[in-house]
């Protein structure tokens, strides 16, 4: 007996020598998985269904493959509350209130000249000033004149910031209003400018009003003594619920942009504010 090993027929296995029937060409076996071209193993190792040590594109395309969902801003759909702009272009009606030397004349028109909307200043001294001849001046003694002069000038000063209001302008008024005088003096304000007015207080420290009014002269400039007195009935202030400004270590500038704010914060106040 002869071994046939596969001839030109292409034929496979054991077999009897000579022609043998053509036999379909059999498909390759395929290469066992990571080794091409090699043989299956006699016992292949169970592969576990996710290896542990998977290739970063491979668990990039994993992950790809699901939905993710959208991150969202960081403040979400929900609006953050906005920042005090200031009074912006409000229509306003201020009284500033302090003791002489508190800076209210200065304040109170800086204030005016650096807002976005047309506004005035109406200085209570300045209109008491408008009498030149039989002046009542405060530094002889607060009488009967004096007194009626006040009245007069504030009565001036509502009657100009009335008009100023009805054409669309703002008006800042700055006088030394006690508060152990309501009706003469606050009162008295809210009567001539309207309910709608609001105070605001500038109380610094005794030893800024005093240096603030040395440098002062004329029926502008008064005694120590006086200014100490006035300096010490504004302290009645506190506890009155008027917002109080200590502009002692404040500069112009400054003290304005206080002043914007506590204005600002009794605007946007819930029911307004009516002191």
């Amino acid at each position: 007996m002869q071994h046939g090993v596969g001839g030109g027929g292409g034929a496979a296995g054991w077999g009897q020598p000579g022609p043998q029937p053509s036999v379909p060409p059999q498909p390759p076996m395929a290469p066992a998985q990571g080794w091409p071209g090699s043989p299956p193993p006699q016992s292949p190792p169970q592969q576990p269904p996710h290896p542990p040590h998977q290739p970063l594109h491979q668990h990039h395309q994993h992950h790809q493959s699901q939905p993710v969902p959208a991150v969202p801003e960081a403040t979400g759909h929900i609006p953050l509350p906005p920042a005090v702009p200031g009074t912006g272009g409000a229509v306003l009606a201020v009284l500033l209130i302090g003791p002489a030397g508190a800076g209210k004349t200065t304040v109170a028109r800086h204030w005016a000249s650096t807002r976005p909307v047309p506004t005035a200043h109406v200085s209570l001294d300045d209109v008491r000033e408008w009498v030149c001849s039989g002046f009542a001046d405060p530094q002889a003694g607060w009488n009967e004149h004096s007194e009626a002069q006040y009245r007069l000038a504030r009565r001036t000063c509502g009657f100009a910031a009335r008009n100023y209001l009805a054409n669309g302008i703002s008006c800042i008024l700055d006088d030394a209003v006690f508060p152990d005088r309501p009706v003469v003096g606050l009162g008295g304000w809210k009567r001539h400018v309207g309910p709608n007015l609001l105070p605001v207080v500038l109380l610094p420290g005794l030893e800024i009003v005093l240096e603030r009014n040395a440098e002062r002269s004329g029926n502008r400039r008064l005694s120590d003594e006086e200014v100490a007195r006035i300096h010490g009935r504004m302290a009645g202030w506190y506890g009155s619920g008027l917002p109080i400004i200590d502009n002692t270590h404040l500069d112009v500038e400054g003290t304005a942009r206080a002043l914007d704010e506590a204005l600002a914060r009794a605007l946007s106040a819930p029911g307004g504010w009516t002191p």
